[in-house]
């Protein structure tokens, strides 16, 4: 990082490349480390030169010394094949929205749980269209953190 800007490299270009390694190669592994990239290039934005190298600096060595998980770029990768695969597969009923009496009569929204109502705040229900509910686009990485821990 500091050979790029001491030959003169546009700040924001070093800010967007700390971004994308937070969200690339740290991931879900420490999902803080999106938000002190983004943090960094906001506060290098604010400051300007020189002093841009300090939150650059500090999200450079977050980043570098975070736990590494590329399951976000590997999911993707994975939705993306499987929609190229399979083309627009349609929206289970359950899950569809029913703003109108005639969507709702055609049993738009019908059975839905709503996961706010369980006390583990997940619905025991499908979301994947019928063709793709056995179908995996996530596998997670043994670092990839829970959501709260």
């Amino acid at each position: 990082m500091a050979r790029m800007l001491e030959a003169g490299e546009d700040v924001m270009f070093v800010a967007r490349r700390l971004v994308i390694l937070a969200a690339e190669d740290v991931g879900l592994a420490d999902p803080q480390a999106l938000p002190v990239a983004m943090a960094a290039q906001q506060a290098a934005h604010f400051v300007g030169m020189p002093e841009a190298v300090l939150p650059l600096t500090e999200a450079a060595l977050y980043l570098a010394l975070a736990p590494k998980s590329n399951s976000a770029l590997t999911s993707y990768g994975a939705a993306r094949e499987l929609i190229q695969e399979t083309g627009n597969e349609p929206v289970p009923m359950h899950l569809r929205n029913a703003p109108t009496g005639l969507m709702k009569s055609m049993g738009y929204g019908r059975g839905y749980k709503y996961a706010h109502d369980y006390e583990s705040g997940v619905a025991n229900q499908v979301h994947m269209p019928e063709k793709l509910k056995a179908r995996k686009v996530y596998e997670p990485n043994p670092r990839d953190r829970k959501p709260g821990k």
